[in-house]
């Protein structure tokens, strides 16, 4: 598949949205919580906000490199946020919540400058890493799943804020 300069433009004006989409609910969800508040767990199972947002974070950090960008972070920082990881239960094991807001927003400004220097070469090369272990994974279909990905984590903040007793931040 020969892929153009113009199917490119509009590849990237549709992730650019849906990035921009995603960190504005998330920032959205966030704002007024305490770092008591991001550590609320949901019962019977899940995961309280805190760790939804480093993992969020992570996943970006991993993807950041593909578009030619510095992860924010790093995985070491953020390897208590990584997939199958267990509760975060003890609040000394988490991060900051402003630490972590601050690193949403340069990690979406990364992501942003990534989005705009990619090509066709890059989207169509083989990805360095899959999260469904697909030995044909291009960077393009990664980052249509880690789009979607953080889409479906961005909504779970705002029950997440809901549980911490704050009114839904999306009207």
């Amino acid at each position: 598949m020969i892929t153009t300069a113009v199917e490119i433009s509009g590849e990237v004006r549709v992730l650019r949205r849906q990035l921009s989409a995603t960190h504005k609910v998330v920032k959205m969800n966030v704002d007024g919580l305490t770092q008591q508040d991001s550590l609320i767990q949901p019962q019977p199972g899940g995961n309280c906000l805190n760790w939804n947002l480093g993992h969020l974070l992570c996943v970006y950090d991993r993807l950041l490199p593909i578009l030619g960008q510095k992860p924010v972070l790093g995985v070491e920082t953020l390897r208590r946020y990584d997939r199958g990881s267990a509760q975060l239960q003890n609040p000394a094991e988490a991060l900051d919540l402003a630490v972590l807001m601050r690193a949403w927003d340069e990690a979406a400004q990364r992501v942003e400058a990534g989005l705009e220097s990619l090509t066709p070469e890059v989207l169509d090369q083989r990805a360095p890493w899959s999260p469904t272990n697909d030995p044909e994974e291009t960077a393009r279909s990664l980052v249509s799943a880690v789009f979607f990905h953080q889409a479906y984590h961005a909504g779970q903040t705002g029950l997440l804020r809901r549980m911490a007793g704050k009114a839904g931040a999306l009207r």
